[in-house]
């Protein structure tokens, strides 16, 4: 797959067979998917416009790569990952769940703020 390629590429060494774990191949696809499918954000932009000089698939893989460190747009990603380790374990997404319908909590990851001032 074209994920493959890119993962064994980026860590190419002369002399080395290196083939990308099967798991991390899925889940590099997954992410891949889900950010390209994702509205036209930060990153897709970047991907967008530097593909549109006639650079490389890398090349402008990169670009939206280096787009999802900023903390405005990648760190989303990051609230995501150091919301899942707060709650631990399945027996704690219930509690959790009860605290986000409450307001206590919130649930990262799902919708995006598209709109800051209301709409009349």
């Amino acid at each position: 797959s074209w994920t493959a390629n890119f993962l064994k590429l980026m860590d190419k060494l002369p002399g080395d067979d290196y083939e990308p774990h099967p798991d991390l191949v899925r889940a590099l696809d997954v992410v891949f998917i889900l950010h390209c499918d994702h509205e036209l954000n930060c990153s897709t932009a970047a991907v967008r416009h530097v593909a549109s000089a006639g650079t490389d698939p890398f090349s402008s893989l990169a670009a939206g790569m280096a787009a999802l460190y900023g903390p405005l747009h990648g760190g989303a990603n990051e609230a995501v990952l150091r919301m899942l380790e707060e709650i631990g374990s399945v027996d704690n997404v219930p509690r959790f769940l009860q605290d986000v319908k409450t307001r206590k909590r919130k649930l990262m990851g799902f919708g995006e703020l598209t709109c800051v001032t209301p709409v009349s």
